[in-house]
């Protein structure tokens, strides 16, 4: 894993660059593919919520379309208190790729917590199980 501390500025990074006019709940992740290769992710909301995107599945995305698809390990931040659980889409999104995902967890003072996707998504919907 690289190191931690970097990729927890790289989540401030990119939680800096959310659009997030409405809640002011700005969320970064990055995405850190089993070679190493990381992508970068910001919650975009709209003014009508239900087609706001979460950071998780922007990095997925931005990772899939550049023609990755087997994850090592997401690290969450927001600009929230406590810890930035992922919802329940994101977790389906990811474990589509990469059930055996660990998931870092960063608070307002940089404490950590990690998850494998199965903690937090135990009975996931995948097609061929």
């Amino acid at each position: 894993m690289d190191n931690i501390s970097d990729l927890i500025k790289r989540a401030r990074e990119a939680q800096a660059k959310a659009y997030a006019p409405y809640s002011n709940f700005r969320v970064g992740a990055v995405l850190v593919t089993k070679d190493g290769t990381t992508f970068l992710g910001s919650n975009v909301e709209n003014s009508s919520y239900g087609l706001t995107v979460c950071a998780e599945r922007i990095a997925v995305f931005k990772a899939v379309t550049s023609g990755e698809k087997e994850f090592a390990y997401l690290v969450i931040s927001s600009s929230g208190m406590g810890y930035p659980y992922p919802c329940g889409a994101c977790l389906q999104v990811l474990a589509e790729f990469s059930p055996e995902l660990k998931i870092i967890l960063v608070d307002e003072a940089d404490n950590i917590k990690k998850y494998w996707l199965k903690e937090l998504l135990p009975k996931a919907f995948l097609f061929n199980q």
